[in-house]
């Protein structure tokens, strides 16, 4: 805890020195002829060396700005941008102190011409509303670049290396076109792909879910979405890539991407084939398709490697997008995936008993094939100017069947062997489910007031076929050995439906109150039957009644709720609360015995939001939850899951509900003089009453678990960033440094007697990045994890464990035409048992030539150079510790092609997309 507490007082005090060179300018905007105040005009200030954007604000309604900036000692130009009114510069010497400009007097365009096309600036920034909004055209990049390479020179906003963006220090998870999605909203695709110059606006705003969208209620969310807007000259054509190669040990890789845009309507056609462990589609500038190409982009927690097995993977998808009247938009997508995984794995667990300890050594071969088809259409229909309804269909298909084989072998802490498993199975399985979104929203003509009626289903029905052949054998009591060879047939569905209707009623400007109600319906079912293999008949034909059950549960719930939201010009305060009166029916039959269990509950819940904008990009947030969670059926009814012959669990049907109180605190600070700005958040989560598995070993080490209810445990996180980018003509240095930690208490029972277990972590991370031009990119960074967990009541008193990772990245794009990228990473992991390599090094080297103006690139590709590749990871929990291996991609050599395709129409040919800073508007 005294970790914890230092690293609040560390960032208390940065905050506090930071404050220290904080100044404020404001003042009036008014028309010079009326008198009157303008709304939404952009204020800024750029240098006057290079027209830097500094600092810039919008005028309220009674049109007051107000910019909260750093001092700056140079020479500034204070500019105003209206639409209508021409442009307002004045020149200072600098910003040293606070200042207050007063009325500040801006002119209307008149022409006595009508329908005369007048030439005026664009500002680089505008304010309207909650969005923020960019000039493509005041942001020069490379004839040829991406998306990607357009936002990194937008003030406040940020590219990582793994491809997240930030504006303001917010994460961006929404990435749109023209306001539909393209493809996944997640950008990937967008980022790498999207030509830049045929963006027009670039739209930044808070993330709002679809009924936040219909209501044009504030967001509630902590992430920003991000909208580009195409150039309307440049609204037509197609853009794509296609990619082949082939390599060493017959690894190949493939992909094509088209976009066809025509106005309203897009249409995107992907696809890829690959078996290099790439099961979606990557499109890395420097390593294509490569797995793991780059290190840091695995999200393998813990691991020093870069995922279990390798995968074979084929992918197709179609997306489109029109709007097929003003009233009607449509969306819809198709997708075929196919992945095929073997892996090979060894692992070492230390169980640990109030007595003793028990070892386990295990092994096991495995094949997954997953094939899927997934369809998802949405339509919205503007019934009329106030009035918008949604629907969005989903339906979801797929098939896997699984082969494995497996063993382990447990002993004590003596060596004495406890006993010894194999088993080999194979697995056929089926799913369909359809879901769908009904969304329908009224808005009324008083601002605020509010009609919304959400309506969910959610259907899916699973059929399964196992067969399984185990022997597991016993050593330290008089136990029968278990020798199984099996059948089991399992069909299980499950029905949802959810109402929610809510009704917002402004009381004033600033004070609205929703109330409404949730309802919400669920069906569940799962019969599962087992046959022994019958030697006489050669057949599956025996039912195993132990390994057969049927099990049913129903839970109907009504949740009247009322909410409160006082939004200020600097503050906006959410108060939500709701109680769930609940009907949960469980039944089960299980060895010829019917069990039913009807309870009632009444859950409430319960949420607070407050969030303070000191200024546009400085904001603090802090939520307050309090939940309650129903467990769910297989942990209440008396039946035993008997498919482990190691572990036998049994539900309880005493379980109470879980109690949950959440607790939130975010803030962020960027400034954009000196384009850095830092993050800290802390976050606890506290369980009046949870759930936990509680096991009994017997003298061979085989356990019966069960389920108990435990209250106390927590969870405390806090975590911070801080980033610096600094250009000076050619060169850009970004560099940065992060720190999360977290604190938890765990309790429960193993053979009967209570454990306690807290866990510290700590993960420090530094990184930078250099790019000089369009020549060279380095990016070297260090990160840290360390976890250490401290028990009581066990023959062990501490497990601890310290991942080291270093990695650099380098890309060179000299001489002409040539790209040359290099990703060396080196992991060491401290504590990780003997039978494991500790560190190795993993290097990937990509050379590519750009032929026919770069519209054609070969490349020679290498993957990990070394061949020193591995997957080896420790986890630590509070009832045992887990080394564990897998099979990995190795060393392989390849060499592709790349083709990109683009066409695009344009009024204006021959006119320069980029570094232009005019743009015509018709007065």
């Amino acid at each position: 805890m005294t970790r914890i507490f230092s690293l609040l007082l560390f960032f208390l005090f940065c905050f506090a020195a930071n404050a220290q060179n904080d100044i404020v300018v404001k003042g009036t905007v008014v028309d010079i002829n009326t008198q009157l105040p303008l709304e939404l005009a952009t204020v800024y200030f750029t240098t006057v060396k290079d027209s830097t954007i500094i600092e810039y604000a919008t005028t309220d309604k009674n049109g007051v700005f107000r910019i909260n900036t750093k001092k700056y000692d140079k020479p500034v130009l204070l500019k105003i941008n209206y639409m209508g009114y021409q442009p307002y510069i004045e020149e200072q010497k600098g910003l040293l102190e606070s200042k207050d400009f007063g009325k500040l007097y801006v002119l209307e365009n008149v022409n006595a011409l009508d329908n005369v096309v007048i030439k005026s600036a664009a500002p680089p920034i505008t304010m309207k509303k909650d969005t923020l909004e960019f000039n493509a055209a005041s942001y020069k990049v490379r004839p040829d670049s991406n998306v990607e390479t357009l936002l990194k020179q937008l003030p406040g906003v940020d590219v990582d290396n793994d491809g997240k963006v930030t504006v303001n220090g917010r994460e961006v998870t929404q990435f749109l076109v023209n306001g539909k999605t393209f493809f996944d909203k997640d950008g990937a695709l967008l980022l790498k792909n999207l030509p830049a110059d045929i963006i027009k606006k670039i739209q930044v705003s808070d993330f709002k879910s679809k009924k936040e969208e219909l209501a044009k209620q504030e967001s509630t969310s902590d992430y920003s979405s991000i909208n580009l807007t195409i150039d309307e000259k440049k609204n037509k054509g197609y853009f794509g890539k296609i990619l082949g190669g082939y390599g060493s040990d017959d690894r190949y890789e493939s992909s094509l991407l088209m976009n066809f845009f025509n106005n309203k309507r897009k249409i995107s056609v992907l696809g890829s084939s690959n078996n290099i462990n790439s099961t979606g589609f990557a499109q890395d500038e420097v390593f294509d398709n490569m797995g793991g190409g780059r290190n840091n982009s695995s999200k393998n927690s813990g691991s020093t490697g870069s995922g279990k097995g390798i995968t074979q993977s084929n992918l197709f998808g179609v997306n489109y997008t029109d709007d097929w009247s003003e009233k009607l938009a449509a969306m819809g997508s198709y997708n075929f995936s196919n992945t095929i995984n073997k892996n090979e794995s060894k692992a070492n667990q230390l169980s640990f008993l109030p007595t003793g300890n028990i070892i386990t050594e295990s092994d096991a071969k495995t094949r997954n094939e997953n094939t899927g088809n997934k369809a998802n259409f949405e339509l919205e229909y503007k019934i009329d100017p106030t009035t918008r309804l949604v629907v969005a269909p989903k339906l979801n298909q797929s098939r896997s069947n699984s082969d494995s084989s497996s063993s382990t072998s447990s002993v004590d802490e003596n060596g004495d062997a406890l006993n010894e498993s194999t088993a080999k199975s194979y697995n056929e399985s089926n799913n369909t489910s359809f879901a769908n979104t009904i969304n329908f929203n009224k808005v009324f003509k008083k601002k605020n007031r509010n009609l919304s009626f959400v309506f969910d289903n959610n259907n899916s029905k699973t059929d399964s076929d196992g067969f399984n052949q185990s022997e597991t054998i016993f050593y330290q009591d008089s136990k029968p050995d278990d020798l199984r060879n099996q059948n089991t047939k399992n069909n299980s569905s499950s029905d949802s439906y959810s109402a929610d209707i809510e009704y917002t009623e402004p009381i004033t400007d600033s004070l609205r109150i929703r109330f409404g109600s949730d309802f919400d319906w669920k069906n569940e079912i799962k019969d599962q039957k087992t046959f022994d293999f019958d030697a006489a008949t050669q057949s599956y034909s025996d039912l195993n009644e132990s390994l057969t059950t049927y099990t049913t549960s129903r839970q109907n719930s009504v949740s009247p709720k009322v909410g409160v939201t006082l939004q200020k010009n600097k503050f906006t305060l959410n108060l939500d609360s709701k109680t769930s009166l609940v009907d949960f029916d469980n039944y089960s039959l299980y060895l010829g015995k019917e069990t039913e269990l009807n309870k009632k509950y009444a859950l409430p819940f319960a949420t607070a939001q407050f969030r303070y904008k000191f200024s546009r990009s400085k904001n603090l947030t802090l939520k307050y939850d309090y939940s309650s969670t129903l467990p769910s059926a297989s942990y209440l009814m008396p039946v035993a899951n008997l498919s482990n012959p190691l572990n036998s669990i049994i539900g309880n049907p005493n379980l109470d509900p879980i109690e949950k109180n959440t607790v939130n605190f975010n803030f962020r600070n960027f400034d954009f003089r000196t384009r850095s700005g830092y993050s800290f958040m802390a976050k606890g989560d506290y369980y009046s009453n949870d759930i936990y598995a509680t096991s009994v070993y017997d003298d061979s080490g085989k356990r019966t678990t069960s389920y108990i209810n435990i209250s106390g445990t927590y969870v405390v996180s806090v975590g911070g960033n801080w980033s610096q980018s600094i250009k000076r003509d050619a060169h850009v240095l970004r560099y940065g440094l992060a720190l999360n930690g977290s604190y938890s208490f765990d309790k429960g029972f193993t053979n009967a007697v209570m454990y306690n277990a807290k866990s510290t972590a700590i993960s420090p991370k530094i990184y930078m990045t250099y790019e000089y031009g369009e020549v060279l990119t380095i990016s070297p960074s260090y990160s840290l994890s360390y976890n250490e967990t401290k028990y009581e009541n066990y023959n062990r008193d501490a497990s601890s464990n310290v991942l080291h990772k270093i990695n650099l990245q380098t890309t060179s794009y000299w001489p002409a035409n040539l790209i040359f990228g290099n990703d060396f990473g080196y992991t060491y992991n401290s504590n990780i048992s003997g039978d494991f390599k500790k560190d190795f090094f993993l290097w990937n080297t990509s050379l590519s030539y750009g032929f026919f103006d770069k519209k054609l690139y070969a490349k020679v590709k290498v993957y990990d150079v070394l061949n020193q590749n591995q997957s080896a990871t420790r986890t630590i929990s509070a009832t045992s510790i887990r080394d564990e291996e897998n099979t990995v991609l190795k060393r392989y050599m390849m060499f592709s092609l790349a083709y990109k395709i683009g066409n695009f129409s344009s009024k204006e040919k021959g006119q320069k997309r980029r570094g232009g800073e005019r743009q015509e508007r018709e007065e």
